[in-house]
């Protein structure tokens, strides 16, 4: 299968930053990057238009960039919990998503898609878990999340992960 040329609008993790003209396979960038308009199609028409437009593209990012690190700011400090019912040997009843963990951090304050949740595996233990919050290609912020069968057993989690840590460093 060809690959298509694109140009990027906004930086996207391993692939490139702003500017930057790429390959890609033309499904990724029919079905993704242009319909999101991450990227414009890589024609001389199109490269003439993103030169004009250059600068206004890096501002809009920078200031999109500058919102994320202000949330960030405040997500850095976050530990979440999420109270869910687990068997004795601590497997849960379910799984934990991307969308529970989205609705404990607005009930802090703070509003982020279930999109931006970076989940490595699906959660189906009790415990802690260290995951990130990309909420710019640009920003990431680590939060941490406490599934407990109660608030008690979730703030008894934080303390043993924090003394653990300690007794590491």
């Amino acid at each position: 299968m060809e690959h298509i040329k694109v140009i990027l609008l906004q930086r996207v993790a391993k692939l490139g930053h702003i500017g930057d003209v790429v390959k890609v396979k033309p499904g990724f960038a029919r079905n993704y990057l242009l319909p999101k308009k991450i990227a414009l199609r890589a024609t001389e028409e199109n490269k003439k238009y993103f030169e004009e437009r250059k600068a206004q593209i890096e501002a809009a990012n920078a200031e999109s960039r500058s919102e994320a690190q202000k949330i960030a700011d405040k997500v850095k400090a976050f530990s979440v919990t999420l109270v869910r019912q687990a068997s004795e040997k601590g497997q849960l009843y379910g799984s934990v998503t991307a969308r529970d963990i989205a609705m404990a951090i607005k009930e802090q304050g703070v509003t982020v898609a279930a999109g931006q949740i970076n989940l490595n595996m699906p959660i189906k233990m009790l415990g802690v878990y260290e995951l990130s919050v990309d909420l710019h290609p640009e920003v990431s912020v680590p939060v941490k999340l406490s599934v407990a069968k109660s608030e008690e057993e979730a703030q008894q989690q934080f303390t043993e992960t924090e003394n653990t840590s300690a007794a590491v460093a």
